[in-house]
């Protein structure tokens, strides 16, 4: 089970600071996810920063109908952990 989404924040540009509920937390860079139809309008930082926390879906989520997986974000902010081998998560 992945743990919950306890917050999102703007960073800059295409980046989030994400908190999971087991303590887990980081910067990602979103910006090479930003692509297909729902995306597309997200390339603009300002549209890309007007996110919400969904906490039923836990993840966060656009006016345009675009979320992204919360066990895509986990691995994501996994990854960026000091000594993990994992490579970047992505999704294509």
């Amino acid at each position: 089970m992945i743990p919950k989404l306890e917050a999102a924040e703007y960073v800059t540009g295409h980046v989030l600071h994400l908190r999971f509920d087991d303590g887990l937390e980081g910067d990602v860079d979103l910006e090479d996810e930003m692509w297909g139809e729902v995306f597309e309008p997200l390339k603009e930082p300002e549209a890309f920063r007007r996110f919400e926390l969904d906490r039923e879906l836990n993840t966060v989520t656009w006016v345009t109908g675009a979320d992204l997986a919360p066990e895509f974000l986990y691995a994501k902010v996994t990854a960026q952990q000091p000594g993990s081998s994992r490579e970047p998560a992505t999704v294509r």
